[in-house]
């Protein structure tokens, strides 16, 4: 008996080793599987999708294993390398010290695209050798601090200009004071540049008060035809001074949604523009359709047209395509950046189709409005038939 409880006792003894045995394989079996195949964490997964810049995450062998849904204009795909060799580098940093320095570069958007972006990255081991890349672009930034120092350099520039001018006549003037027909001429002058000079101040404070509001001011159903009139009205002396002749068609009826004003001076600006790019003797048209729950005003000229090169930069700050005919014809550069910034607080836009030597077209394009309700009539009230006064005499047949 005591025999047979030992070999019991042994055989359960071996058993138990054996399991053991066999437990510590399996484990060690995952634990290779898990280094030659980690898994991303499940919570790293769900960082990823709240996360509003570009991110990243490649395995030990840097390979893309999840992206951030913001991180598509990277180009980054699950299962290949990063195109970048900038973000490569940093990888390599982080996979040797733990995290990189935020360094700012320049890289490709996509893999199609060759548009170098300035962006700001970092990248940092996050445990099991995965690699998290984060990505933030700065190009709108960079972009919008250029257009600052330009807009600044640009003011300084153009403020001089007339603000010289004008001190250089007043002493013209001055020392011409005994000669009538030379101050009449300075004076003349004076005035040209001093009205410049209210033009130049008026539109930058116009455009500065369309960039700086989030919202309209005046905003109510403007009826097409109204704005249309009113432009063109207030361009006539110009066209015809120019010889120029200003003519009016299309669709009638049209209304849009936003400040009649603003929209008046938008297509004012266009209309001046295409004079003082016409040669005498030709005509402006100015066009309005509706057309896919929107309303289409264009401005069309037969003048010198704009070069391709140019086109992308006419609705810039002070961009001029001819200098010399913008300063004859007493330009400021803003008209179309004024034009653009009014006609986008109302979520339109403005297209170009130019041509050297053919002219331009300018179209206004805005989301259509239903027309405005007709005031009800007020309801007359029924006379009612008013009776003789008695008089106490009855008629006799």
């Amino acid at each position: 008996m005591p025999a047979a409880l030992l070999a019991l006792f042994v055989g359960a003894l071996i058993g138990a080793l054996l399991t053991i045995v066999v437990v510590a394989a399996m484990r060690a079996r995952q634990r290779a599987e898990a280094e030659a195949h980690p898994r991303l964490p499940e919570a790293v997964t769900a960082m990823l999708d709240v996360l509003d810049d570009a991110a990243i995450v490649t395995d030990p062998s840097g390979i893309v294993v999840a992206t951030s849904p913001s991180s598509t204009w990277v180009g980054a795909v699950a299962g290949e390398r990063l195109e970048q060799e900038e973000l490569r580098d940093l990888m390599k940093e982080a996979r040797h010290a733990g995290m990189s320095e935020a360094q700012t570069m320049r890289i490709r958007a996509g893999r199609i695209s060759r548009e170098p972006r300035l962006v700001v990255a970092r990248s940092a081991q996050i445990g099991q050798g995965f690699i998290l890349v984060s990505v933030r672009d700065i190009s709108e930034q960079e972009r919008l601090q250029q257009m600052r120092q330009d807009f600044i350099q640009n003011t300084s520039h153009e403020l001089k200009t007339p603000v010289g001018a004008i001190a250089l006549l007043a002493e013209a003037l001055e020392m011409a004071a005994d000669d009538p027909e030379q101050v009449r001429r300075f004076s003349e002058r004076m005035s040209a540049e001093a009205d410049r000079l209210g033009q130049l101040t008026g539109r930058i404070m116009n455009l500065s008060r369309l960039q700086a509001a989030d919202e309209l001011i005046d905003v109510g159903d403007v009826a097409v035809d109204e704005v249309v009139h009113a432009a063109v009205e207030a361009q006539q002396v110009t066209a015809a001074g120019a010889s120029v002749e200003l003519v009016v068609g299309g669709d009638r009826g049209l209304f849009v949604h936003g400040d009649g004003r603003v929209l008046i001076e938008a297509v004012s600006n266009l209309v001046s523009n295409a004079i003082a790019y016409s040669p005498a003797g030709s005509h402006v048209g100015v066009g309005v359709r509706g057309v896919e729950h929107a309303v289409e005003i264009a401005v069309t000229d037969q003048g010198i047209g704009i070069a391709e090169d140019d086109q992308k930069r006419v609705f810039e700050r002070f961009f001029r395509a001819d200098q010399a005919r913008s300063r004859r014809t007493g330009g400021t550069g803003l008209g179309l950046s004024i034009v653009k910034h009014a006609i986008q607080r109302h979520g339109g836009e403005v297209r170009l189709w130019s041509r050297e030597g053919q002219g331009s077209t300018f179209t206004i394009r805005l989301p259509l409005a239903d027309p405005p309700a007709a005031p009800e009539k007020p309801k007359r009230r029924k006379k009612r038939a008013q009776k003789a006064p008695a008089t106490g005499k009855e008629d006799i047949a």
